[in-house]
């Protein structure tokens, strides 16, 4: 091997040849933190309450064929049951546990709906065998009075459904909040030390690549501990449905959105925001024969196809600042990134021949590297 250049140390770039060290160490620690460390994860046993507690339907929203599930709150008995079963695949691994309850408006249910869930789920904490409860809710239910109704039970972590941080978009999502109201729930947990979550979307109606980076440096400016990024898709039975149909209502194209996460997702790491998840989970519903997704950016593996191109990116800044023989190309990475760095169906390998016409391109597993670390070479 020759004129190898290591983002962590490795041969120096030929004179004239830069690397960029901040940029190389920042996705090595972005790539750490999004995958390795799995055992520190909590298990999280999701209890999904579809639409449940939501004065009104947004306008991109049909939590059925996300979720999976029907329409109702579970009984004691049958949210026992699907804790017990997730706690019986979970096997003698120990993790940290949570009970976490999503697709839903958790502090716009019942007071009494709220009380049981938390006080039967609070059980399985108080016998040991879950560690805390997190939940997902809009940032307009957050106040001192609901605050005051779950601080005696075991909650944790409280995501917010930020989506935008545009009231023009909020408004035209149907949302029904403000980013004001968002801020304040912010402060509010923050104060009761509660862990906080934030999810945002892209491609809303009315947004676009410079409202998306407005609204995560917003997002970011109030730290949350960990973010989700989802593209906009385009569900059937939605009001978006309607849009699309009509054309007043146009998705982003699958490489642009895939771009776009992929540079929110870089700006929260170098703001040392986690990013746990980019892309809508997937379920056996969603996918069923192209009937429930009916136009934009949705993958199975979307936080793959985001990965996969900030490895393209890493190998063809180091391939510019270097110069190296275009004839062939080796390039070494850790055994887990070797999906990442060839791409789906090698569509990276395919892009670098042709960018840089090399005959040949060799992806090859080297465990001494880090993951998230590239190595390239004649």
């Amino acid at each position: 091997m020759k004129d190898e250049v290591s983002p962590l140390g490795g041969a120096k770039p030929p004179e004239g040849g830069t690397t960029n060290r901040a940029l190389d160490n920042l996705f090595v620690e972005l790539y750490r933190a999004f995958f390795m460390n799995k055992t520190e994860k909590p298990f999280v046993i999701p209890i999904f309450l579809p639409n449940m507690g939501c004065p009104h339907r947004c306008v991109f929203c049909n939590q059925t064929p996300v979720t999976g599930e029907t329409r109702h709150i579970p009984s004691p008995e049958e949210l026992c049951s699907r804790i017990n079963t997730f706690l019986y695949y979970k096997g003698k691994e120990r993790k940290p546990v949570q009970i976490a309850f999503y697709g839903g408006n958790f502090l716009g249910l019942r007071e009494d709906d709220i009380i049981s869930l938390l006080y039967e789920s609070a059980q399985f904490v108080r016998r040991g065998m879950a560690d805390s409860i997190r939940f997902s809710t809009r940032p307009d239910t957050i106040d001192p009075h609901r605050l005051d109704l779950i601080k005696s039970f075991p909650v944790s972590t409280v995501e917010l459904g930020v989506q935008s941080m545009d009231d023009r978009v909020l408004s035209m999502a149907n949302r029904g909040h403000t980013a004001l109201d968002t801020e304040r729930a912010a402060g509010l947990l923050k104060e009761r030390h509660y862990e906080v979550g934030m999810q945002m979307m892209v491609g809303l109606p009315g947004d676009d690549e410079t409202g998306a980076v407005d609204s995560a440096e917003k997002i970011a400016g109030l730290s949350p501990d960990f973010v989700r990024i989802y593209p906009t898709v385009v569900l059937a039975d939605s009001l978006l449905a309607k849009w699309h149909k009509a054309g007043t209502y146009v998705p982003l194209e699958m490489d642009e959105c895939v771009t776009l996460v992929k540079n929110l997702c870089l700006f929260f790491r170098e703001k040392r925001i986690p990013v746990i998840r980019m892309g809508l989970q997937a379920s056996e519903e969603l996918e069923k024969g192209g009937d429930n997704i009916l136009a934009g950016p949705y993958h199975p593996a979307f936080g793959h196809l985001v990965y996969s191109e900030m490895f393209l990116d890493k190998a063809t800044s180091m391939m510019e600042a270097t110069k190296i023989g275009h004839d062939s190309l080796l390039i070494r990475v850790h055994p887990r990134n070797i999906s990442e760095m060839r791409g789906i169906r090698n569509r990276n390998v395919e892009l670098i021949k042709k960018r840089f016409h090399i005959r040949s391109v060799n992806v090859l597993p080297d465990p001494s590297l880090e993951q998230g670390e590239v190595k390239i070479g004649n």
